[in-house]
């Protein structure tokens, strides 16, 4: 990931069809990464894997298994004096393993992984460096919204990924969309709503019972983006391409994301104007840059634009406090 030597990968994998598309995935990810380091002005320094096996099932010469692969990347700015960063990834690997001359050998592989995207559509500023945001010296709980709770909710509880609380486990009190369309908006629904998270009131339309899960205004992302809108929650504040929203202007100075406080939602579409992901922006690292926190594809304040591309338009939604 670092140094980029495919090699080592390369004795890992058979020469067939499938371990072949698997490891063409592996190299791609990798080179995705460090191009979007390097249009980011950033260099990465450091990466270190904990991988955890949930299931094994071995026979002679066949053996299926998932792990969960719990990410830290570090990385360092080149052009400005700013310590090291580090965020988190967390990764659900299901792979098929077959045995040649005595070593197990990747066959087959199947991933939720934010990193696994085309290196050549990267978006990009002119100045090519990272977009940076003040960072608040202080986070308020409002009447209604109680913010900081909100950020330490989405901390606790960001999964898999490196630097996550609860033994970086999802909350149990909730059920896990993941293998149901994903999780990302149930997640956002429970840092805004969950009474250790943000406590917004649950609504007729819009709300969580143990029994049955969530109504589609708490679990689907268009669903929940229109009620937080219609219900005066909360307010879409800006809608655009990457340049768009981190490009200084006479109105916004820092970019329209600067319009966000931590605690705010992102929503991203990929086509057409159908959001397909949620994360919780947390925070910003010592240069400014925003990062979020999400489910499905699990992430601990990472760079907000981590795994997307030129054509992601991002929906910026501020709750009102």
């Amino acid at each position: 990931m670092i140094h980029q030597n495919v090699k080592v990968l390369e004795e890992n994998y058979l020469s067939d069809k499938a371990s072949i598309n698997a490891l063409h995935n592996e190299k791609r990810r990798i080179k995705y990464i460090n191009t979007w380091a390097d249009k980011r002005s950033i260099k990465l320094v450091d990466a270190r894997s904990e991988v955890k096996i949930v299931r094994l099932k071995a026979m002679d010469e066949t053996a299926t298994v998932s792990v969960v692969q719990s990410l830290k990347l570090s990385y360092d700015y080149l052009n400005k004096i700013v310590p090291i960063q580090s965020f988190g990834i967390g990764t659900r690997h299901f792979m098929t393993l077959k045995k040649l001359n005595g070593e197990w050998m990747i066959s087959r592989e199947w991933y939720l992984d934010p990193l696994d995207e085309n290196p050549d559509t990267i978006a990009e500023t002119q100045d090519g460096a990272a977009p940076s945001v003040p960072n608040p010296k202080s986070i308020s709980n409002g009447k209604r919204y109680k913010r900081q709770q909100a950020i330490a909710y989405a901390d606790k509880y960001a999964g898999t990924a490196w630097g996550a609380g609860n033994n970086r486990r999802y909350n149990p009190d909730y059920k896990d969309y993941t293998g149901r369309g994903g999780d990302c908006t149930n997640f956002a629904s429970q840092v805004v709503g969950d009474k250790r998270g943000g406590g917004l009131p649950m609504t007729s339309q819009w709300r969580y019972n143990k029994q049955s899960g969530g109504t589609q205004y708490w679990v689907r992302t268009d669903s929940f983006k229109h009620f937080l809108v219609n219900s005066g929650y909360g307010k879409q504040v800006f809608k655009g391409g990457y340049e768009q929203i981190v490009k200084p202007t006479k109105e916004d100075p820092n970019g329209a994301i600067a319009r966000l406080q931590p605690g705010d939602l992102i929503g991203y579409i990929i086509h057409g104007n159908d959001i397909d992901h949620f994360s919780v922006l947390v925070g910003y690292d010592e240069y400014g840059y925003p990062l979020v926190n999400s489910h499905t594809t699990d992430r601990y304040r990472v760079p907000f634009d981590l795994g997307w591309d030129r054509n992601t338009k991002y929906v910026l939604v501020h709750i009102k406090d």
